[in-house]
Parts: C-alpha cells; structure tokens; sequence
C-alpha cells in the first residue's frame, strides 16, 4: 500500500473514530459472510458500531487520542466496536455476543475505557458492573428510602387511631 493510499485510509478511520471516547477491540477475522452480516445486524440493532481494520492503521489514526491505547497489545486485522449508552452496556452486550457461541470467531481481545487499556478479561469482569442506569436506580432508591421510612412513620400512627375509629363506628351501627 502505498504512502498516499495510508494517509487517505488513516484519514478516513481518523473520521470514523472521532469523538469516540471508550471502545472494545474484538476479532472477527475468519467469520463466514453469513455470521458476519447477522453479527453487524445484531450489534445495530443494539445501538453499537462495528468497524474493521488494520491495527497499524488505527493506531496511526488515533494517535493523540484516548483510543490509541487500544491498539497496543493487539496485531493484524482487528474490529472496533463502540456505541451503546455507557462502556458497561457495550461491554456487556459484546461479552453476551462471545459467551453465545454464535460467532465462533468472534473474540473479545481488549479495549480502552477513559484512556486506559484493558485486555480481554478486564472488559469481561466489567461487564458484571451495573450499567448507568442501574446504578442511577440504586441511587434513586438510596435517595428516596429515608424518606419513604419517614413517611412511613408519620403516617404510621395516624392509620392504626383511623383503624380503630372506624371500627367503634362500626360497632355502634352495627
């Protein structure tokens, strides 16, 4: 490949991969057209981008980024999947897509999450992490359980005399 012909590709990943802040690296290289048209359908259905590449390549286009870490441990034609709505819900969507046995060839070989490299097992054991909106849940929860106890014991009382008027009026009618 020529000079030329690199910056243009460098270039045209460059654009693809701007604004992109957390990835996973996955291999995808050996898969059958079949698998591979199912396993791009599969990840835009679920919001999430996939793009294949040299690795040469995308470490000289993201050179300067925080993605560049990505590329370090890794050779060969690689995929760069990115997308979903935090890096825990595309690490746990890719590492579902590897646990399936589906795609035979597909691999979970690395990532970057907020400029730091990750290998293939650190985005599988972040993908038990609970998800932004999971933990959003938990701290909704959190927040409002003091005050779900506090009213609780506000009207608690209140209730329980309620109670006992209605069943003197009852008694009486009755």
């Amino acid at each position: 490949m020529s000079k030329l012909v690199k910056k243009l590709v460098t270039r045209d990943i460059a654009g693809k991969l701007a604004g992109v802040q957390d990835a996973i690296v996955v291999n995808v290289i050996g898969m059958e057209g079949n698998d591979n048209y199912t396993l791009r359908k599969t990840l835009r259905d679920q919001g999430i981008q996939m793009l294949v590449v040299k690795q040469s390549l995308a470490a000289r286009a993201t050179v300067g980024s925080q993605l560049h870490a990505a590329f370090g441990g890794v050779e060969g034609s690689i995929a760069v999947v990115w997308g979903c709505e935090d890096f825990v819900s595309l690490a746990k969507a890719v590492t579902a897509l590897d646990k399936g046995g589906k795609f035979k060839a597909f691999e979970i070989k690395g990532g970057v999450m907020d400029g730091d490299a990750l290998d293939g097992e650190k985005v599988k054991a972040i993908s038990k992490w609970p998800s932004r909106t999971e933990q959003i849940a938990l701290l909704v929860g959190q927040i409002l359980s003091p005050a779900t106890n506090l009213a609780g014991q506000i009207l608690g009382p209140g209730r329980k005399v309620a109670g006992q008027v209605k069943k003197l009026v009852e008694n009486l009618e009755g």
